[in-house]
């Protein structure tokens, strides 16, 4: 249901500050993460990656659906059949998923790993799934059929069959993990990228913001904006614009509307800017399902997240608190 898209660059600037930046990048969450991280001395930068890594490693043995031993795995194999007592932290997260999908009214599902994949993108599709089949794949999707049991922390899934699964709104909770983890052990400033799910804190060694290019999605070689990132801020980036199939005029993104089973249309990208890389993701993969209207609507809730949109059509619209002096700002930065 949600893909993160290459479409933020990070800017970094390194001076002859007494604070060091380290880079590295590793595969973890079956995702690429880029980790930096400034500190007083490079020892102590490459330590703290080693704990960035650790920590993101952590959070994936209890919640990915892809290991078998996992908390969330073995939720999935119960389903239909006991409820299942999981670490506070995975009810928590589970609990804040369950809320988004309520809110979203199912255009975030976290059960959507149910999803029979019906729909491919890799351009061997040369016919829509019919109604029936399409009907079908989303039969097992329910957030309505997810009970927490807060008194006894346990999940239980009520139909057999049924799947939670948390994808990549997992890379932007254990990003804004390790950010907590830096802070806590008083490193200056960082950031965490898995795929495009950036969380980041303090400032850069020079003493500016961290900085994030948006990628214009209709003319990839170019930057539509370069934004500056307020201190412990996140931004994330959902879209379609390398991945969908168009058929009869229509074009069609592989992000799937869980409800309906047919893929999002009319929103080729969406960015949301904000404190939390975890709710940063959730709301630019729900956007994209709802479209545009709906979705402003329903972050005009949520006033400490912003969005840039880009239309099928190629518009690119703002939400409210967004102003268009802002982003000519950012714009008359941009890299050129």
């Amino acid at each position: 249901m949600k893909a993160i898209l290459p479409v933020l660059a990070l800017f970094l600037t390194i001076s002859g500050s007494a604070q060091t930046l380290r880079k590295r990048t590793t595969l973890l969450m079956g995702s690429r993460f880029d980790i930096s991280i400034s500190a007083r001395d490079s020892l102590t930068a490459e330590q703290c990656i080693d704990t960035v890594i650790a920590e993101i490693s952590r959070i994936e043995n209890l919640i990915s659906d892809w290991k078998s031993d996992s908390q969330i795995s073995e939720v999935n194999e119960n389903a239909g059949i006991r409820p299942v007592k999981v670490d506070k932290e995975v009810f928590e997260l589970t609990k804040r998923a369950l809320h988004l999908s309520k809110i979203s009214h199912g255009a975030f599902d976290v059960s959507f790993a149910a999803m029979d994949r019906i729909w491919k993108f890799d351009g061997s599709m040369t016919e829509m799934p019919g109604p029936e089949q399409i009907k079908r794949s989303v039969e097992k999707i329910g957030y309505k059929h997810i009970i927490l049991d807060s008194l006894n922390g346990t999940i239980y899934l009520e139909r057999k069959g049924m799947k939670i699964g948390f994808g990549a709104l997992g890379e932007g909770y254990a990003a804004d993990q390790c950010r907590a983890v830096m802070i806590k052990k008083g490193i200056p400033a960082g950031i965490v990228n898995g795929s495009g799910d950036m969380s980041t804190w303090g400032k850069q060694p020079d003493g500016k913001n961290w900085s994030v290019a948006i990628t214009n999605p209709f003319h990839k070689d170019k930057f539509f904006a370069l934004v500056p990132l307020p201190v412990n801020s996140a931004i994330v980036t959902s879209g379609s614009y390398e991945k969908f199939v168009i058929f009869n005029g229509t074009r069609y993104s592989h992000i799937i509307n869980p409800v309906t089973g047919y893929p999002a249309t009319g929103l080729c990208s969406v960015t949301v800017i904000g404190p939390s890389a975890e709710m940063a993701n959730g709301f630019s993969t729900t956007i994209m399902v709802l479209g545009q209207e709906a979705g402003l609507k329903l972050l005009k809730n949520f006033p400490e997240f912003r969005c840039i949109l880009f239309t099928d059509t190629g518009k690119f619209i703002s939400s409210d608190n967004l102003s268009k002096k802002t982003i000519k700002s950012w714009q008359a930065n941009r890299p050129k």
